[in-house]
Order: structure tokens, then C-alpha cells, then sequence
């Protein structure tokens, strides 16, 4: 009988649990919620998050704050978030870098990948490998074969040790053997404003960053980064035509802190998923040069394991530490 009775107790706490979680997940949100960015205000990542910090404001009336807590390559953000509640009032702008920043950075008083609840991808962006007009190479091929005539004579910028811009770099450098001379900025405005001037000569920058200046003819455009073509520049070959095996973007989502209610974290993955797949909001991603990127919590959650894998091995193999 006690163990009857203790089954029947189990089962109805259980259930008094789950009923407690779908009530909350219905009432959710009450007050306003954070979505944290671990970098500066103007960038793509900030865009990202008050797109759908604006869409989930109006379809679940409440506000949705976007708070930029940038530095240290989006560490301060991503520790900020693995300590917050998990009560789904804080969110964070999650990207690629917080995945690769377990083996960039030394000592982190966290892992990313266990510590945070993945709530939905967003976007994959890739990036566009542009060189000032003065520059003598005009394809991918000759790229190559200058500087392998001239090593470390070319001028590779970046937005800073571990940024997207280096990682595409450092991908790009391992597979081909190449060698330039890298530049880290701090942030990717002032490595566009020192390419603009001919200061940089090399640069892996983002679509949003980069691709006016394609248009205007004030940047030449060898390849994209992704694994295909991008529509946005439809006669922009892929890096991979050149070398074989190349593929460099960014996934962008939402995570939230590890035990956050899965009631909670569903219905937010629901209502980003039908933000994707409104003409709305995937015109201004593919407007951005990037792809919609629709995902349950379980399958951006493995997205971000595979890319802290995969970008382990470059930095590893290229001996790279965050500054």
C-alpha cells in the first residue's frame, strides 16, 4: 500500500507540475522581457534582435528590451544570461561566437552549449570576401597565387580576435596555406572605414556591413563565404568553387537560461518560427543577404554543439587565443 500510495503521489505531482508549467507558459509574458546582445548597438546582431524583439512585442503584448551588454567577444553577455532566472524574462541574442568561445577563451566560468536552454535559430549569415579596388587580385585565384608569391606582404582586417571577419580569415588561411598580415580592429566599423581608405587591403566582412559598398563599386566583391551563392549577389562565385571544403557563416537565435520552463521555451521557438516564415520579416533577412533559419529547440541546440565542434578544430589547428 505505501508504494501504491507513493506511485499515486508521484503521478499527481507530476501532473500538478505539468499543469503548472502549461498555466504559466499561457500567462507568459507578464512584465517585460530582456533579450541580451553581446555586442554593440548597429551591428547585424543587434538587428536581429529588435526584429524579433519587435515581433514578439506585438504578438505576445508585451515588451521585448533589447539590452547590449557588448565585450569580450559576447562572453559578458552569454555568463550575464547562464546566471540569470530561468523564468523566460531573460533572453539572449545567441550567434556562433558564443558556440566557438569555449575553446577561444581560456578559464570561462561556464560552457555555452550545456548551460543555456536553446529556444529557436533565427538567421545564417555568411560572409563576403571584398578587397579595396586597388588591390591587384581581382578573383579568388589570384588572391591565392599573390599571396603565395608575396607572403604576408597583404593586409587582412578584422573586427577583433574572435570575430566572425578573423574566423572566415583563419578558416580561409588553413585551407589554403596563404599568408597576410592580420589586423584587428576593435569592431568591424573601423576595419570597413581603414578598407574604404586602402589602409586594409583583405577583408571576410558581413552582408550588412559590406554589401553597399559592393553595389557602389567602392569595394570588389571575389566570393561569399557560404556554401552556395548568395541571391543578393548572384554572380559572386562561392569560396568553395575556389576551395574545396570552404563554408563560413553564422547562425543567430535565442537561447535562455538552462531550466527554463519548456512551456515557455516552446512557445517562444512557436511564435519565432511563424516570425521567419512571415513574407514580412524573411524579406528583411534575405534584403540583409542571409537565410531564414527555422529550428525546433532540440535542433538548435545540436546546431550549436556541431558549431562549437567545428570551429574547435580551426582554432586549435591555428593556435588562436582571444586577446
Amino acid at each position: 500500500m505505501r508504494r501504491r500510495q507513493f506511485l499515486r503521489i508521484a503521478a499527481g505531482t507530476a501532473a500538478l507540475a505539468a499543469q503548472s508549467s502549461l498555466a504559466m507558459a499561457q500567462s507568459y509574458p507578464t512584465r517585460p522581457v530582456r533579450i541580451v546582445s553581446g555586442f554593440p548597438p548597429g551591428g547585424i546582431n543587434d538587428t536581429y534582435a529588435r526584429l524579433i524583439g519587435q515581433w514578439l512585442s506585438q504578438r505576445l503584448d508585451q515588451s521585448f528590451i533589447v539590452e547590449n551588454r557588448p565585450g569580450a567577444g559576447g562572453t559578458i553577455a552569454a555568463e550575464w544570461i547562464v546566471k540569470a532566472a530561468p523564468d523566460g524574462y531573460s533572453l539572449l541574442l545567441a550567434t556562433s561566437a558564443e558556440a566557438w568561445n569555449a575553446t577561444l577563451y581560456n578559464n570561462l566560468k561556464y560552457n555555452f552549449a550545456s548551460d543555456v536552454a536553446a529556444v529557436a535559430s533565427i538567421a545564417r549569415w555568411a560572409g563576403i570576401l571584398v578587397v579595396n579596388p586597388s588591390f591587384p587580385s581581382r578573383s579568388v585565384s589570384e588572391l591565392i597565387d599573390y599571396t603565395k608569391r608575396n607572403p604576408g606582404k597583404a593586409i587582412v582586417g578584422s573586427a577583433g580576435v574572435g570575430s566572425a571577419p578573423h574566423m572566415y580569415w583563419e578558416l580561409f588561411r588553413s585551407l589554403t596555406g596563404v599568408e597576410m598580415l592580420h589586423v584587428p580592429y576593435r569592431g568591424g566599423g573601423p576595419a570597413v572605414i581603414d578598407l574604404l581608405a586602402g589602409q586594409v587591403e583583405v577583408y571576410f566582412g558581413t552582408a550588412a556591413a559590406t554589401l553597399e559598398y559592393v553595389r557602389a563599386g567602392r569595394l570588389r566583391a571575389l566570393a561569399v563565404t557560404g556554401a552556395t551563392r548568395m541571391t543578393v549577389l548572384p554572380d559572386v562565385p562561392a569560396l568553395a568553387e575556389f576551395v574545396p571544403g570552404y563554408e563560413a557563416s553564422i547562425f543567430v537565435g535565442i537561447a535562455a537560461p538552462r531550466g527554463t520552463s519548456s512551456a515557455i521555451v516552446n512557445e517562444l521557438n512557436r511564435q519565432i518560427n511563424l516570425a521567419i516564415g512571415d513574407p514580412r520579416i524573411s524579406q528583411k533577412i534575405d534584403a540583409l543577404g542571409d537565410a531564414p533559419l527555422l529550428s525546433s529547440p532540440a535542433q538548435f541546440g545540436q546546431l550549436i554543439i556541431d558549431e562549437a565542434d567545428k570551429w574547435a578544430k580551426v582554432i586549435r589547428a591555428e593556435n588562436i587565443k582571444a586577446e
